[in-house]
């Protein structure tokens, strides 16, 4: 635990160093969440509710998952990747510290600074130019974030499972892009699921992505309430378990067939 905690401090430090990148990140995050109320505006087209989701509810949508991107790193993730084709992963692999561990710790830093930053300063924000819904007593606020660091265990577990392509092609970049815009569209990040017809939900639900982002905003919005909530917690718990394991089995698989490339 000492080594994982000390990766954590390192990569926190390391991206509290790019405060310009930081800040250049947060005005593109508002200009962003600006652009997305204004399309839910014009969809809404003067409604107060489309399919149980009140306007307020679309624009804290827009707002919460912007909120999300950096956090979740919902735009893709090539740090493993990256090792292999620099050939940095050898020492990786030799270091005293599990593989799925020693990049959860690297990860986790970054995550935090930017949900410090680019999650709940630009929603605090993003609340003084809109009208957002928030949750409703202790119990909500408990779920939602016990949700929330589920997500982002689903979140780097699915991230870490598809880098691991790296340790079979040298393709995996192209690969991890196809994969990172699919989990775009099938998580709920770019519309809300329950406004998208019910066959194509139903779909995404079949998948673990949903569990990634539209559990945590439908707990934050209050569209997921009462026994729904430990229902979909159990979800998304047995998803990441899924992912863990998937992810173990095919590194131990991949990593007989991998070859370093680079130094």
């Amino acid at each position: 635990m000492k080594v994982f905690g000390r990766l954590v401090q390192i990569s926190f430090r390391q991206q509290l160093t790019y405060r310009t990148a930081m800040l250049a990140g947060l005005a593109t995050n508002l200009f962003f969440g600006m652009l997305r109320v204004a399309v839910m505006v014009a969809l809404y087209n003067g409604q107060k509710s489309v399919n149980g989701l009140s306007m307020e509810g679309a624009i804290t949508f827009a707002g919460l998952t912007q909120a999300m991107i950096m956090f979740l790193m919902l735009f893709g993730y090539t740090e493993i990747i990256l090792s292999v084709t620099t050939g940095a992963v050898a020492g990786d692999l030799l270091r005293p510290i599990d593989y799925f561990v020693l990049w959860l710790g690297k990860d986790l830093g970054r995550a935090l600074v930017n949900l410090l930053v680019r999650g709940i300063f630009f929603f605090a924000l993003f609340a003084l130019f809109f009208h957002i819904i928030l949750p409703q007593g202790f119990i909500q606020w408990l779920a939602f974030g016990l949700s929330l660091v589920l997500s982002y265990l689903l979140s780097f577990s699915w991230r870490f499972l598809v880098n691991l392509a790296s340790f079979w092609t040298p393709d995996a970049i192209g690969i991890s892009r196809i994969l990172f815009l699919l989990t775009q569209f099938l998580s709920g990040f770019l519309f809300p699921l329950q406004l998208l017809p019910d066959w194509f939900s139903a779909m995404c639900k079949m998948t673990p992505f949903p569990s990634i982002v539209n559990t945590p905003v439908g707990i934050f919005l209050g569209t997921i309430q009462g026994g729904s909530i430990g229902l979909e917690l159990l979800r998304q718990a047995i998803w990441l378990g899924g992912l863990v394991l998937a992810g173990q089995l095919i590194y131990r698989a991949g990593i007989r067939k991998l070859v370093v490339q680079g130094g």
